[in-house]
């Protein structure tokens, strides 16, 4: 049953604007010693387990215009499947980073440690994956998705199955460029748009 709204009206949404990064990532927009860090720099400590990668691309709009704004999230278990907070987790693995596209280029990096397979609530696994957010300039609500790699059996993931028009399941696959190198391009709309998850 949804809940009746009489005293408290929901606000309307709004896009991220061009002050995203100053209120999350202030030391990437040129404020420094808001805080000695920003949230979530980095993904993974010095001696995190596992193959670490690193993970390209960029976030381009329905006319292929790449969007030099876009802040990104990402999170994800370490290379056991397990989150942080479970028992025997990695504790050099954070499970969450917050980045940035490139002022110049509009091209993003993420270095991580690749994931492993986590169980899904059936008892299949989830193939690895990584989970990002997707927020900028034009975005009213930030976009959910998934990054999933072309070196691993995505055959039986429950999500990737649920899709109904098979060619988009490549929109969510990272392409090996190298070893531990990975290319994600994300495409809002139009010919080749990612698969977005509502979430």
């Amino acid at each position: 049953m949804v809940q009746s709204l009489d005293t408290l009206q929901e606000t309307p949404s709004q896009t991220a604007g061009p002050y995203v990064h100053i209120g999350c990532i202030p030391t990437f927009a040129g404020l420094e010693g808001i805080y000695p860090e920003d949230l979530g720099k980095r993904a993974i400590e010095e001696g995190a387990k596992g193959q670490i990668i690193t993970i390209r691309g960029t976030v381009a709009d329905g006319t292929g215009w790449v969007m030099r704004d876009a802040m990104l999230e990402s999170w994800q278990p370490d290379a056991a499947g397990k989150f942080p907070g479970q028992d025997g987790a990695d504790p050099k693995v954070n499970g969450f980073c917050r980045f940035a596209a490139d002022a110049e280029t509009g091209e993003f990096e993420l270095r991580t440690v690749k994931p492993g397979a986590v169980p899904a609530p059936n008892g299949t696994l989830q193939a690895p994956h990584i989970a990002i957010w997707i927020v900028a300039r034009g975005i009213n609500i930030g976009l959910q998705s998934r990054i999933y790699f072309e070196d691993e059996d995505n055959s039986t993931d429950p999500l990737l199955a649920r899709i109904e028009q098979r060619p988009r399941v490549d929109t969510l696959i990272a392409k090996k460029t190298g070893e531990g190198e990975y290319r994600f391009d994300i495409r809002l709309q139009g010919e080749g748009e990612t698969v977005f998850l509502d979430m």
